[in-house]
């Protein structure tokens, strides 16, 4: 009867966070524990250190987005990959992936540069099927690389070293945008007239792009090169990007922009945190109860190795992928499945990459992955007609998931040298 009042209240729209605080504390005190193991499993999330760098990088993200940083980087990318055969289509899918992992959230991607490459890609003479079909896909391209929110969130979850988890994700996420941008070349229209690469060209983009170009190994190069912690390089970042688009640049002021911008990507921040305090009162009680091992047993009545194991993980995460948003995904479904995998050994940061490649594909699965609705309402256009230009990316992404799903050594590579 009571999980019936639950599902009834999550289906007319109960917010989940409500949701899964409600079923922990009515859990634990049926099961006759005292309900404050819910605030005491929120005291330790708190106390964690690296919680920090979620905000801080969100943040140092949604300053770029909003500042004119989209502008001067798409053209320095427009030199040097324009006169590339399908250049401007990776030019492209670089920008999106680059603003996806400082922000952490593909709507922000496809609004702040939709508007900037739609006509670009039009105008290079790709039909517009193809541009919002890549535009809705590289929307959620970044999340593999550094400083992605989602594997932030993912090493809290599963008490997984954060800068490992950067490491593991490195040639993954390099390999979906290769195989993307393979695609486009295909697909690219004929040669039209461009401007010739010059280096005085390239000169000024330089010089254009002189405040934001140290970013990029402020962040990587520190996490890479064991300099610095994910928490000690979001500070850097979002100090250097304060710094840089209020100061240096003067895109934004820090009296009328920058308090707007911090509420902003402050609630997103909000949500992801409420919604994760409320799932791990309900996460303890489900390790409390052994319900993974339950599932365990369950499953290997069925499944005899890891691969299989792999592939029903990969049908279900698809599914979780397209129905849930990936905080809440990470959050609800990683305690569950951490114990099933290693119990059938898979390497924990092979999990971790396969698992976070499946939500990103998750945002472009029909029918209700959010990209495609997120799409739909920037560029005016039936969900319907976003499916079909969405398609062969994401039957390409699928493709390359299993490449990263049966060859680990693509993600373990960089771990073990």
């Amino acid at each position: 009867m009571t999980w019936g009042l639950f599902g009834a209240l999550g289906l007319l729209g109960l917010p989940i966070y409500a949701l899964m605080g409600g079923i922990a504390l009515w859990a634990f005190h049926t099961s006759g524990i005292e309900i404050s193991a819910v605030a005491v499993e929120m005291y330790r999330l708190a106390s964690a250190p690296t919680l920090l760098s979620i905000p801080l990088f969100t943040f140092a993200g949604y300053v770029m987005a909003e500042s004119k940083s989209p502008e001067r980087l798409l053209k320095l990318a427009d030199v040097l990959f324009g006169n590339l055969r399908g250049g401007t289509a990776i030019m492209g899918i670089v920008l999106c992936a680059f603003f996806t992992a400082f922000t952490g959230a593909s709507g922000v991607t496809i609004i702040a540069l939709g508007g900037l490459l739609m006509p670009i890609l039009m105008k290079e003479g790709y039909s517009e099927r193809f541009a919002l079909g890549l535009i809705t896909t590289c929307g959620s391209l970044g999340l593999l690389f550094p400083p992605s929110l989602p594997i932030i969130l993912y090493g809290i979850i599963a008490k997984a070293d954060i800068d490992k988890l950067f490491v593991a994700g490195f040639l993954p996420g390099l390999f979906l945008m290769l195989v993307l941008a393979t695609w486009a070349v295909i697909q690219a229209p004929p040669r039209r007239d461009k401007v010739p690469f010059t280096w005085k060209r390239l000169r000024e983009a330089l010089w254009l792009n002189r405040w934001e170009l140290p970013l990029a190994p402020l962040v990587l190069g520190g996490i890479y090169g064991g300099f610095t912690t994910a928490t000690e390089a979001a500070t850097l970042s979002a100090l250097y990007v304060l710094l840089a688009q209020c100061v240096l640049y003067r895109d934004l002021s820090f009296t009328r922009d920058i308090p707007r911008v911090a509420a902003e990507s402050l609630t997103l921040v909000g949500a992801i945190l409420i919604i994760l305090c409320a799932a791990m009162g309900m996460t303890n009680y489900l390790v409390d109860q052994e319900v993974p091992m339950k599932i365990l047993a369950a499953m290997q009545g069925w499944i005899g190795n890891k691969w299989v194991f792999l592939l029903v993980l990969n049908i279900f995460l698809l599914v979780v992928g397209c129905l849930m948003d990936i905080f809440s995904a990470i959050i609800v479904v990683v305690p569950l499945i951490v114990p099933v995998a290693q119990e059938f050994g898979v390497d924990p940061f092979h999990l971790a990459i396969v698992f976070l490649a499946n939500l990103e594909i998750g945002y472009i699965t029909p029918p209700v992955g959010i990209n495609l609705f997120i799409s739909s309402f920037r560029f005016n256009r039936p969900v319907l007609e976003l499916y079909r230009a969405s398609f062969p990316f994401l039957l390409l992404l699928l493709g390359a998931l299993a490449v990263l799903t049966y060859i680990p050594w693509v993600t373990l590579f960089l771990l073990s040298s």
